[in-house]
């Protein structure tokens, strides 16, 4: 009798259902880089690319959306390319889930969503870029990403490289450590910064062999924990952009959001634009590459952890 299969909530490809039910692994992929990043069509063909990457690793990509009142488990081609064209799709985060699901509309998953959808499905790894965190300033605006809220309750393991610049990424490292989330620097030393190598701050914990990373997972959850393990990857070094020169730009473009009153949701996209053109676009290719590299790794890892409880842990 297969484990997993369509219910009222999910709507498996049958790719993604075949590989589950016979042991494969799965990297789950999230949704809003395709409606809410490059502009069409191509957003659609960087999607393909990121699960191409997953695929050449020797897994299968999931990547997760809202439709329907389900959650699409494992885009087809055609998914893709409706998510990358069709307009207003909303960005949807943990909170938003029931809204959208109950309104039978259209959702594009976050980081936080995916993983909830992610460990409804069975699905043991989600791969992005940059993950959320808790911003500069948070003290006074309590401006925390639900990306930090739902790691401690969704049993995925993810790959990123680390968080954006524009956070306060101290914080960030902080919150992790008090939330008792495992967080591991795959064959690096320090914590990234999304697309940047170093945010400056070491990693609690380095790991160089994917077996023993898929031991670490385990290991988390065998201790009853129902939680995430953060592994992070930085961006390939001839994509990386400096970091005291980003740096300097968001603490100029975070004044100028402050005078304008730019707060709360509105402050990444303004941030993150402020610098893709400061940089000239370096970022927006660093973006791309981190996204690629990032599917790729978890995909190797998915694969060692797949070997690894094959063998019997």
């Amino acid at each position: 009798m297969s484990k997993f299969k369509n219910t009222d909530l999910l709507n498996y490809s049958e790719e993604v259902l075949d590989a589950l039910n016979s042991g494969k692994p799965v990297v789950a992929l999230e949704s809003t880089v395709i409606s809410h990043g490059l502009p069409y069509p191509d957003n659609a063909s960087t999607a393909l690319k990121i699960e191409q990457a997953v695929r050449d690793e020797g897994a299968i990509p999931a990547t997760i959306g809202i439709e329907n009142g389900k959650f699409v488990i494992g885009m087809t081609a055609q998914d893709i390319d409706r998510f990358a064209s069709v307009k207003g799709i909303p960005k949807t985060t943990s909170r938003d889930i029931p809204v959208i699901l109950a309104q039978r509309g259209m959702g594009a998953t976050t980081v936080a969503s995916s993983l909830v959808a992610a460990d409804l499905a069975g699905i043991a790894f989600f791969a992005s870029a940059g993950i959320g965190g808790v911003h500069r300033g948070a003290e006074k605006s309590m401006d925390i990403s639900a990306d930090l809220i739902q790691f401690t309750r969704s049993k995925v393991a993810v790959v990123c490289a680390g968080a954006k610049n524009i956070l306060d990424l101290g914080l960030t490292l902080e919150y992790l450590e008090t939330q008792c989330v495992p967080l591991i620097a795959w064959q690096s030393d320090d914590f990234p910064a999304f697309y940047c190598e170093s945010s400056g701050y070491r990693s609690p914990h380095r790991i160089d062999d994917a077996t023993q990373v898929a031991s670490v997972i385990e290991h988390h959850w065998k201790l009853g924990n129902h939680s995430s393990v953060i592994i992070t990857a930085p961006v390939n070094k001839e994509d990386a952009i400096d970091r005291e020169e980003v740096e300097g730009i968001i603490r100029i473009a975070a004044e100028q959001a402050e005078r304008e009153g730019i707060r709360g949701p509105g402050a990444t996209p303004y941030l993150m634009r402020a610098v893709a053109k400061a940089t000239e676009g370096k970022t927006v290719k660093a973006n791309m590459s981190v996204l690629i590299s990032n599917a790729a790794v978890g995909a190797r890892l998915a694969v060692a952890h797949a070997h690894f409880l094959k063998n019997g842990g």
